[in-house]
């Protein structure tokens, strides 16, 4: 098992972009299993269940093929939104499965920096998919004024400003992981604007920058697959439209909305038609589409990213 986790982990490293340290190492040579890589760590997730013994065994062969410092262990089956609420200590233990217990760490990717901490639940601090549609942002965005909806930690935020971008606001609904993408920003040399920090409902937030008048030239939608506020529920096989109607009107006159959807059944072509019945009667050129990176994730990958043009 090491052995063939060594020449995975070779090939891989061989084809990454240039200060890239964290990617994808299985995805699809193990039944059920992906392995992650951030610097010195290692996130081992089943997506079915596992045996008894089965995270030990093979967290202690991560470990030792890659030469890392620690491992850490994640359930994510269907039901895992579920049990997190429930135990979500059992869904992602806090101490690592192999190794030793590491906090939080920096880590590269194409050379942004970014703050990654293991033991932080399901959600470690960054994407390993959307890898290609940061860069897509970061060359894109000199002179750009971004909106990044669904910030997350702020990784499209970041990437903006260091490709130049005028601005670059963030909206998501926990001030938590807002705190952590101005983090983010700082690490990368920046002095975070706090009132590009905005906590609150993605909705919500369009609706009150649309009624100021307010115009973005790139607006970057990475929804969850299901996402519940205090008012509003979301579903993007179901809603995605609604999202990209409310979005239309903040998007400048030439102005480019990336669209990106994580949900494994839903296809690129339904997510154009999504896109499409938002966009309603505005004029609109689909310029790209493209996925996670071939070099780490198996194809077709899951995510889909759609970049239109606007009239």
């Amino acid at each position: 098992m090491e052995a063939r986790l060594r020449e995975l982990l070779v090939a891989r490293r061989q084809r990454l972009p240039a200060e890239t340290t964290c990617f994808r190492w299985v995805d699809g040579e193990l039944p059920g299993v992906t392995v992650d890589v951030f610097g010195e760590v290692g996130v081992l997730s089943f997506y079915r269940d596992a045996g008894p013994d089965e995270p030990g065994r093979l967290g202690t062969a991560v470990l030792g093929a890659g030469a890392l410092a620690g491992v850490y262990v994640k359930h994510r089956p269907k039901e895992a939104r579920r049990t997190a609420t429930v135990d979500a200590a059992a869904v992602a233990p806090p101490a690592p499965i192999a190794g030793r217990a590491v906090e939080s760490l920096i880590v590269q990717e194409g050379g942004l920096s970014f703050v990654i901490r293991p033991a932080n639940g399901l959600s470690v601090g960054l994407y390993l998919d959307a890898r290609d549609a940061r860069a897509w942002v970061r060359a894109h965005a000199r002179g750009r004024r971004v909106l990044n909806l669904f910030a997350y930690t702020c990784g499209f935020g970041v990437a903006a400003r260091v490709g130049g971008a005028s601005r670059a606001a963030n909206v998501d609904a926990s001030r938590k992981v807002l705190d952590w993408g101005e983090e983010n920003l700082v690490t990368n040399g920046f002095t975070p604007e706090r009132y590009d920090f905005i906590a609150g409902d993605a909705f919500d937030w369009l609706a009150r920058l649309g009624k100021k008048g307010e115009q973005f030239d790139l607006v970057v939608l990475d929804p969850p697959g299901f996402a519940t506020t205090k008012v509003s529920r979301f579903t993007a096989a179901r809603d995605y439209h609604q999202l990209v109607a409310a979005a239309e009107p903040v998007v400048a006159s030439r102005g480019l909305l990336l669209s990106m959807c994580n949900v494994e059944a839903m296809t690129a072509k339904e997510l154009e038609g999504q896109v499409q019945r938002g966009l309603a009667a505005r004029r609109s050129t689909l310029v790209r589409s493209f996925g996670a990176s071939d070099v780490d994730f198996a194809q077709p990958s899951a995510l889909k990213c759609l970049v239109h043009e606007l009239g």
